[in-house]
């Protein structure tokens, strides 16, 4: 508490000594100095809504996917700290976390919709534990998954119920490849 009434006086005090400079700099001219005060503190304020801002409009543009070569494909590693991976679901993208620790393909009700699978018409007769306690999920055939140059038929894949932030793409898919772990990125590996 010592320390912020401290900083209080200190403020008011350069706060004084700004404002009585400004009184004899600009006694004959105040409302020019009151345009040029409001111009800065308009410009300080943009700056400081900028920086605020900076992180939420970075976190939401997850890093672009890059196929090295006909065999790997390479995820940065997102503002969040994960991988993310854009997978081509019955022709539809979807955006995956990849999730180590989850062990199916498990695509939200909203991703479901987007790859043409009514989660309303869905018979949930299974469950997962999941951060958020148990749900209720329902196992689905997709069609089609590719990822760069990698192709499956008929993948099977599970619909949570529950509220999911965006799908996870689980052990069931990654098994198939040797994921490597290099600093900032992810490889990918066939």
């Amino acid at each position: 508490m010592d320390g912020d009434y401290s900083r209080l006086v200190y403020l008011v005090l350069l706060l004084a000594a700004v404002g009585s400079w400004v009184m004899v700099e600009y006694r004959q001219r105040l409302g020019q100095a009151l345009r040029v005060a409001m111009a800065w503190g308009l410009i300080f304020v943009g700056v400081m809504a900028g920086y605020g801002l900076w992180k939420d409009i970075r976190g939401d543009m997850a890093p672009a996917q890059m196929t090295v070569s006909a065999g790997e494909v390479a995820l940065p590693r997102a503002g969040d700290g994960h991988f993310y991976a854009e997978l081509e679901v019955n022709g539809a993208p979807v955006l995956f976390m990849v999730d180590t620790g989850a062990t199916n393909m498990v695509l939200s009700r909203d991703d479901a919709r987007r790859v043409g699978i009514d989660p309303g018409g869905l018979i949930y007769l299974g469950q997962a534990a999941t951060a958020n306690g148990v749900v209720r999920t329902a196992r689905v055939t997709l069609a089609t998954v590719e990822l760069g140059p990698f192709e499956n038929a008929d993948f099977a894949a599970y619909v949570n119920d529950g509220e999911m932030m965006g799908s996870l793409l689980g052990m069931d898919y990654l098994r198939q490849f040797r994921v490597e772990i290099d600093g900032d990125r992810m490889v990918l590996r066939r």
